[in-house]
């Protein structure tokens, strides 16, 4: 493995979203790993499906769209993850997450301990800590990481899947934490966090040692915060198809120029970009053309 080819993982749900316009492979992790490999990583999605054939389906085709099926486990006792997804007007998700399904039963097994031991990066939310056997596969996973691993905390908060104790500690393992604005709304009081948005931001990275905070904002851009600087970016202008995946493309541009030692503008100009091409596009996991991988407007 090459630097200019880094090894990166997505941990946690996979599943079927199941759109108005039709059913869509989703979930963050195979989102992110998806966009990570367009980017030129060599990226996996961590995860389990059920025996049956919708997950037969999701490996066919993340093998279709060039992500390996290597470490997705396969759980007899428990259906492949669905998720209900409705759409505003304004092409913004509401989402119904189906509880007791394989991603919530994700093992440990000797792949996945040899796959962390050799990442450069991995990227996790809350989401998938919903269940005990997961979030503790979780935290074996973590412990196996060398120390040099970027770990990417994409919170990704999902209706009450999430608790205090929860947030904390997985940012007091992270480095980076990419949230949007309403999350960061949730956090205030949760955190006792205080003052303008920027404050709030540096009280993040600051409380939890991190070395990024990225905040997403929709059509209002975005910021990214690290302890040596600041960088605020207007949101391409785009015709919004849907904004599904959308936050995973901006964090594997995130992650990917991070590990590259980009600068923090070129990181930042990418990942809107990355993620405004995504919003332009039905689903999250659109061909990606050579004029965004390349740095340039679309």
């Amino acid at each position: 493995m090459g630097k200019d080819k880094p090894l990166i993982a997505g941990f946690g749900e996979i599943l079927w979203d199941l759109l108005p316009s039709g059913k869509q492979l989703g979930g963050a992790p195979a989102n992110f790993a998806y966009h990570c490999s367009a980017l030129g990583a060599e990226a996996y999605p961590v995860s389990c499906t059920g025996n049956d054939e919708p997950g037969a389906e999701i490996r066919k085709l993340l093998l279709h769209k060039g992500i390996s099926d290597d470490y997705l486990a396969v759980d007899p006792h428990h259906p492949t993850g669905t998720v209900t997804v409705s759409l505003s007007s304004s092409g913004i998700p509401s989402y119904v997450i189906h509880e007791q399904v394989a991603w919530d039963f994700i093992p440990m097994n000797e792949k996945m301990t040899l796959l962390a031991s050799r990442l450069d990066a991995v990227c996790l939310g809350s989401l998938s800590q919903r269940s005990p056997m997961s979030r503790h596969t979780l935290q074996q996973f973590l412990k196996t990481l060398k120390t040099s691993c970027l770990k990417v905390f994409d919170i990704n908060l999902r209706q009450h899947y999430y608790s205090p104790e929860i947030i904390r500690e997985s940012l007091q393992f992270s480095d980076i934490l990419k949230l949007n604005d309403g999350e960061l709304e949730v956090l205030t009081p949760l955190l006792e966090l205080s003052g303008t948005e920027g404050e709030k931001l540096s009280q993040l990275l600051n409380r939890f040692k991190l070395q990024l905070v990225a905040l997403t904002k929709g059509e209002k851009g975005s910021v990214l915060v690290t302890p040596a600087g600041f960088s605020e970016v207007e949101a391409p202008q785009v015709k919004v198809a849907d904004t599904v995946g959308a936050g995973d493309a901006f964090t594997a541009a995130l992650t990917v120029g991070w590990l590259k030692k980009e600068p923090l503008k070129k990181i930042h100009r990418n990942a809107n970009r990355l993620a405004a091409w995504v919003c332009s596009c039905h689903g999250a996991m659109p061909p990606v053309p050579d004029v965004i991988l390349s740095g340039q407007d679309f």
